[in-house]
């Protein structure tokens, strides 16, 4: 049976496509209604041709009284024109504005659907490490080649992992608080490692790397979670 792959490049190729097709649904949809608007709306100048007719079929109209009545009905018309047209331009503003709300917010929820799956990958296959090297002398740990400053203490409980990953060792925190501290393991109390476990991650201040880069198995201990051959110590 043949096996069906999927690379980076299709669903890229495939996202873009959604968001293609999302933003020209929209602006087609905007267009539609805006025409819909537009062509329900009455004619500027219908008022003034009213008015207009009624001069004409009514030219025995000679008062001054009726004349002055006429005028104003005119000036009228010509205001209900200038505030339609004024309407016409609030209404084409306001879906220019809706549109771009829409393709931005569409544009947003891709990206962050993107970003989950991106970070649901990163916790299933963990963080990959080239390079761990422990300064004592700097307190520094270089993951990667980018390095974190920490303090003696931490650098103490970072070292203990590191060697028992090179021995291939899950430590409990009783375990890491009697390596560091050199009492017995039964004077030591789980909580103690546990507390210095979380002081080497705030440390580490990525939350996402050092849970990662710092894994917990449950019901066995604490362990780096990558390669042993990648440490180096110094």
């Amino acid at each position: 049976m043949p096996v069906t792959t999927t690379s980076v490049t299709d669903t890229r190729r495939s996202g873009t496509r959604i968001v293609t097709a999302g933003i020209a649904a929209i602006v087609a949809l905007l267009v539609l209604v805006g025409t819909v608007l537009m062509l329900t709306l009455p004619d500027a100048n219908a008022f003034n041709a009213r008015v207009e007719r009624i001069f004409v079929e009514n030219d025995n109209l000679t008062s001054q009284a009726e004349i002055k009545l006429l005028e104003i009905l005119a000036q009228s018309g010509t205001t209900f024109a200038d505030t339609l047209t004024s309407y016409r331009m609030v209404i084409f503003v306001l879906l220019l504005f809706a549109a771009a709300m829409l393709v931005a917010a569409l544009v947003f929820l891709v990206m962050l659907v993107g970003l989950n799956r991106r970070m649901a990958q990163i916790e299933r296959s963990g963080i990959e490490v080239n390079s761990l090297v422990l300064s004592r002398e700097e307190n520094t740990v270089y993951l990667n080649s980018t390095g974190f400053k920490l303090t003696e203490a931490l650098m103490e409980t970072l070292a203990v992992l590191a060697e028992a990953r090179m021995d291939d060792d899950i430590l409990t925190g009783a375990q890491i608080e009697a390596v560091i501290s050199g009492k017995s393991e039964s004077d030591c109390d789980e909580s103690a490692g546990a507390m210095r476990i979380k002081r080497l991650r705030d440390g580490l201040g990525n939350q996402l790397v050092s849970a990662l880069l710092v894994k917990n198995v449950a019901r066995r201990g604490y362990v780096l979670s990558i390669d042993k051959s990648v440490i180096e110590v110094a």
